[in-house]
Parts: structure tokens; C-alpha cells; sequence
């Protein structure tokens, strides 16, 4: 294939994928769906917090507001079914669920339990199941430690650097910040006893702040793996800092100083960095471990509280109820999504990219960036990463590092020989 099948249109073209994609003539060439593995479920659908970047509250979508606050027992208990449905007949070694929000701390502790415990009785018994939960740290306490080791649950914390950093945008409803709190929960976490459920931090790019220092920070609570994630935004919605400039690269600058400071520490870098990682794999020409780089088909199904099946929460950050799928947990399966036209463009891998990515001599490890990232209003999702810029610079300087090493390494041993 050269591109993905374009239905035929009349007058101003739709965006892409939606009417666009002609998913019957891809099923038709031999392209076929790939099951969903990771599953995020929104339990609890408001916040204890007012970030200001947060893409459920705070971009284009506003769906939030006439969901339910938590999601009922009777959807909790479809959800599962659901999934343990798609895991059957898909016949799933194993699957991911995050239990999401909002804060899902918010739903109680009782009924995470259950939801954990319900869904692990309901799976096939080949299938594994890992549970996580993403909070924002600001509700983590005994109770809630006690049940994630009972019914092993992890937790990934949100921690955006260093009180000054972090205060800045993570914030209550009175704008007071919640520093304080995230980190006595990561001290807590970082305890011995509770090291096996934890997963690690989750870090917002802040292109203002000290990228060093932020890195070092964040390491003072020792956790297993940091998530860098940048922050959502688009060419209609340009993320901070990122402007028409091509040549001023903020958020590669900001990611190189940290690699830099990871990839060279003795005797290795101290914690799992899934984006630095996936560089380096796909680099050396292996598989990326996240669907934010090098183009790893998307697997990922959202549930919100309201049971409705959603293509991606990210995608709030482009246009007004851009994740909506029309399904929902009581009268769909989970195999109806997967021909939706917003998840069979994220399954194309190179055929779901614009041209102007196919031809990039680094596609095979950019993989044409963050879905999310690629929307433009009037075209759609059919255009590069708003990062592109500063993907470029990074994947060259991760590639001359790797250059370089294996270069001293050829040296070493041509010197060994006899």
C-alpha cells in the first residue's frame, strides 16, 4: 500500500479520518484490525485539582460536564464483561486497564477494589491483567496503599518537577498548589514495602523550567520509570512555547539536556525513561515501546463513566467531542470501535501519515509523532506532529550519541585484537 483508500467526496473534503477513510476497502485489501490491550477507564469524572493544561477541563472539549461524577455499579460491571468479552474471543495473553479521571481516587477505595477484583474473576484465566491507576497523587494514604497491594493495582503518580515547577500549573480550585502532598505520597511509595505498586512518574513538559534540575528532582524520590510526556497541542492549538519558528526547537532542547544527563550517567542511567528508551530501540532498528514515537499501531480503548466508548481522551485537545465514537458499553462490543475511522487511521502505521512524513528519512523512528499532536482544523489528523521540528533535533542527537558510542566501542576492540 501507498496510502490508505480515500472514500470518494463532493464538495469541501471532511476531515481526516472521519468520511475520509475508507475502512471497508482497507478490510477488503487484507488490512485487518488489531485487538485492544490497554483499556483506560474513567471512574471518576471531575478533580480535586485545576491544572491549567489539563485537556479534560481545560481544552476544546466539554463533554465532562454532563457526565456522571462516578461511574455507577451497573457500568462498572458492563465494562468489565466488556473487556473480558474482547479478551475471549481475541484470546489475549495479556491486557492493561487504567483507572483514570479526573482523580479516580475520587470513586473510593471500596469500589476500585471491587472494579479491580471484578474484572480479574471475569477474565479468561490465560488472560493476565495488569491494573493500574494514574492519579495526581494528592489522595494517595494507607487505605488506598492497603488496597493496591491486596488486589495488585499499581500507581502512577503525576509530578511535574520541584515545588516552583510544579505549583506553577498543578493547582486546587483556590489556587493553592499540591506539591506538598504528591510528594509525602511518593515518599510514601518510595518506601520499601510499597516499592511493588508503584509504577512510576508521570512528567508534563515545562519548557520554562529547568530541565536538569527538573530530571534531578524528580529523581530524589527514587521511582522506577519517568513518563515524559509533551504537552497536548496541535496547529490549530499550538502548545506553549511552540511557535511558527521551525528553527527554535524548545522542547528538544529541553529533552536533549535530560538525555544527555540520563544516557550518560555511571554505571547507567538510574531509571527506566520510556520515550529515551523507545528512541534507542528504534535507533537500533527495534520496536518502539510507546505509541507517543515511531509509529506502534494504536491498541487503546476508552470507557467513560457514562459507559460511552471513546477513540482517545487526548484527542479533547483538538475540537469539541473529537474522542466520541457513538458506542457504549451496554449495547456494543468492543470489536464494533475497532472499525471506527479514528482507530483504524491509528492501526495504518506508515499508510496513515501525510506525505510529506512518508518521505522523512527518520519515519522508521519518528513514526510521524503523537497522533494527537497531528491536528489541523479543516484537514484533520492527516498532517506531521506541531513537534516535528523539535522531533528532528532530537532523534539527531540521540542518533549521534549512539553514533559515537558505537564508534569508541569499534576502536576498543580494534585496539584488543592481537
Amino acid at each position: 500500500m501507498t496510502g490508505a483508500p480515500l472514500k470518494a467526496t463532493r464538495a469541501a473534503a471532511p476531515e481526516w479520518p472521519d468520511g475520509v477513510l475508507d475502512v471497508a476497502a482497507l478490510r477488503v485489501s487484507g488490512q485487518q484490525p488489531l485487538p485492544f490491550r490497554e483499556f483506560v477507564v474513567k471512574v471518576h469524572s471531575r478533580c480535586n485539582l485545576a491544572c491549567r493544561y489539563c485537556y479534560v477541563y481545560e481544552a476544546q472539549d466539554q463533554a465532562w460536564r454532563t457526565q456522571p461524577v462516578t461511574m455507577s455499579a451497573d457500568t462498572a460491571e458492563r465494562t468489565c464483561r466488556r473487556i473480558a468479552e474482547h479478551a475471549t474471543v481475541h484470546a489475549l495473553p495479556s491486557l492493561r486497564v487504567i483507572l483514570h479521571g479526573g482523580e479516580p481516587l475520587l470513586a473510593g477505595t471500596e469500589f476500585l477494589r471491587r472494579f479491580a477484583r471484578r474484572l480479574r474473576e471475569l477474565l479468561p484465566p490465560a488472560t493476565h491483567c495488569d491494573v493500574m491507576i494514574q492519579t495526581n497523587g494528592t489522595r494517595v494514604d494507607a487505605d488506598c496503599l492497603r488496597m493496591c497491594h491486596e488486589e495488585r493495582v499499581q500507581l502512577g503518580v503525576s509530578l511535574d518537577g520541584a515545588r516552583d515547577v510544579h505549583d506553577r500549573f498543578r493547582r486546587d480550585a483556590a489556587g493553592h498548589g499540591s506539591h506538598t502532598s504528591v510528594a509525602t505520597a511518593l515518599r510514601l511509595l518510595g518506601r520499601p514495602e510499597h516499592r511493588a505498586v508503584w509504577g512510576g512518574i508521570l512528567c508534563t513538559v515545562d519548557v520554562t523550567a529547568d530541565p536538569v534540575a527538573t530530571y534531578e528532582h524528580l529523581l530524589t524520590y527514587r521511582p522506577p520509570a519517568i513518563r515524559l510526556l509533551l504537552p497536548l497541542g496541535n496547529w490549530t492549538h499550538r502548545p506553549p512555547g511552540r511557535g511558527p519558528d521551525e528553527t527554535h526547537v524548545p522542547y528538544a532542547e529541553w529533552l536533549i539536556a535530560v538525555f544527555d544527563r540520563w544516557y550518560r550517567a555511571t554505571p547507567g542511567p538510574p531509571v527506566r525513561i520510556s520515550l529515551f528508551e523507545s528512541l534507542l530501540d528504534l535507533l537500533l532498528g527495534g520496536p518502539t515501546g510507546t505509541e507517543t514515537i515511531g509509529g506502534a499501531p494504536s491498541q487503546l480503548a476508552v470507557v467513560d463513566t457514562d459507559g460511552t466508548l471513546t477513540l482517545s481522551d487526548q484527542l479533547k485537545s483538538a475540537y469539541d467531542r473529537a474522542d466520541r465514537s457513538g458506542y457504549d458499553v451496554e449495547h456494543d462490543a468492543f470489536d464494533a470501535l475497532l472499525d471506527h475511522p479514528g482507530v483504524v487511521a491509528r492501526q495504518l502505521g506508515s499508510d496513515g501519515l501525510c506525505g510529506r512524513c512518508r518521505e522523512c528519512p527518520v519515519v522508521s523512528v519518528c513514526g510521524g509523532g503523537h497522533y494527537p499532536h497531528r491536528y489541523r482544523a479543516g484537514t484533520g489528523y492527516l498532517d506531521r506532529s506541531v513537534y516535528c521540528p523539535d522531533l528532528m533535533a532530537l532523534i539527531g542527537h540521540v542518533a549521534g550519541a549512539v553514533r559515537d558510542d558505537l564508534r569508541r566501542a569499534r576502536d576498543r576492540h580494534a585496539k584488543a585484537r592481537p
